[in-house]
């Protein structure tokens, strides 16, 4: 008798964590005397907590498709609630659901933290005898799950996107800035990234034989504000202009900062960003040259722009989906899908399994050794590391009257058998 599944998604969404969700069901939907029908936690684990499940098995199959070229995480939502060890009635709550509808798999797409939440309920669902397979799914556009010699994972599914629009931005920014630079000598931008490198580090690709006055300060740099200064006051002696490419996570002092469930800065909601701090310093230096400093945020735009996506990307993020759904079919539970990358100067990768608790709540860092000793680059290594991730295609992207279309899945919900429920952490 087959088991019906729960999809969820967790953290920050990804111009592909969809293409992964279409992966997950079209997975599970080629195996039918093993899945039931598949639900679809609205708003990622809450979702489950609240009962809440969308009925993913009564869509239109061309919707599920769609999902491809739909970003972000409209779909079925996403979230940053985090199962905390003291929060046993949400534990209790979640077999209470599992059990009420027939849940004998689990998947759930997230990062380092989404990780530790499906190894929690794989063991717990062990501990109380529900029969349950929980797999993970990878995605974070920030690319720090795994381990730093890349053995667990090469890269995230969301990273090549992200790594595309920022080098995509930083070329039509050079645009700008050649032409406006007797005015607009500075233009500074702001790119995703806590305290890992690899989003700013992208910067580069969009320069990679280094012509442009290009600086990157991802937060690993360990550069102050002031040396920021001196460096583009140089660029400015040198050039006349110069690119600021700077991480959110760079050390300018207090930025009045907000935290989200997991702990982390949610700098898009914090009082000030990184970048209009580093303008307003630059802005009280004298400069060489006639002209100000002006500034971009692009945002959670990073995470959410399809137009830019890689068609790698968009691939692999697919092929990360249907790797989770054989896992669960031959593998049982307790394992994320994982891409790694074959030996060799042409680029191909194979999808593999990594035991869930060596990547829950890991956090790769950027490699020093691709930091160069200037402190505001990176070395070739990384560009032929971060390169074909971006891959050399547009993505296709169909139109309706000139707007894009995307996938629109029905709010077509299973039954709630249970009470209704407050997660413990929303509790007063």
């Amino acid at each position: 008798m087959p088991s019906n599944v729960i999809v969820a998604q967790s953290g920050g969404p990804s111009p592909v964590i969809n293409s992964t969700l279409r992966g997950i069901i079209e997975g599970c939907q080629s195996y039918p005397n093993t899945f039931g029908r598949i639900y679809g936690a609205w708003h990622g684990i809450e979702g489950v907590l609240k009962e809440q499940l969308i009925d993913l098995s009564a869509q239109d199959e061309d919707e599920i498709k769609l999902l491809s070229c739909t970003p972000a995480a409209g779909a079925i939502g996403t979230c940053r609630y985090k199962l905390r060890s003291q929060f046993n009635e949400d534990f209790d709550r979640v077999i209470e659901v599992f059990r009420a509808h027939d849940i004998g798999y689990f998947f759930y797409t997230g990062g380092n933290d989404s990780m530790d939440t499906a190894n929690k309920i794989a063991q717990l669902a062990q501990q109380r005898g529900l029969d349950l397979v929980a797999i993970g799914a990878p995605k974070t556009i920030d690319n720090d799950v795994g381990d730093s010699e890349f053995k667990l994972i090469d890269h995230t599914p969301g990273y090549g996107s992200t790594a595309r629009y920022i080098a995509q931005l930083v070329l039509q920014a050079e645009e700008e800035n050649r032409g406006s630079s007797p005015a607009d000598p500075v233009l500074v931008i702001q790119a995703m990234g806590r305290k890992i490198g690899f989003i700013p580090a992208a910067a580069r690709l969009a320069d990679p034989k280094r012509e442009l006055p290009l600086q990157i300060y991802m937060a690993e740099s360990g550069l102050t504000l002031q040396q920021l200064g001196e460096n583009v006051l140089q660029s400015l002696e040198q050039h006349g202009r110069c690119i600021v490419v700077v991480s959110e996570g760079f050390d300018v002092g207090t930025i009045g900062e907000a935290k989200d469930a997991f702990g982390h800065t949610e700098f898009g909601a914090s009082k000030s960003g990184v970048a209009q701090v580093v303008a307003n310093y630059l802005n009280s230096l004298k400069f060489p040259v006639p002209g100000k400093t002006r500034y971009q945020i692009p945002g959670t735009d990073q995470r959410s722009n399809i137009i830019f996506a890689s068609t790698i990307d968009l691939n692999e993020a697919y092929q990360a989906g249907l790797k989770a759904a054989q896992i669960a079919l031959e593998h049982g539970s307790g394992w994320m899908a994982t891409i790694l990358r074959d030996p060799g100067p042409i680029y191909s990768v194979r999808y593999d399994k990594v035991p869930l608790e060596q990547v829950a709540n890991s956090e790769r860092a950027f490699p020093q050794s691709w930091i160069a000793p200037t402190r505001i680059d990176v070395t070739d290594e990384f560009i032929r590391y971060a390169q074909p991730l971006i891959g050399s295609d547009w993505p296709s992207i169909p139109l309706i009257g000139g707007l894009q279309r995307f996938a629109r899945l029905r709010r077509e919900w299973a039954e709630q058998k249970l009470s209704a429920y407050i997660p413990q952490g929303y509790r007063a």
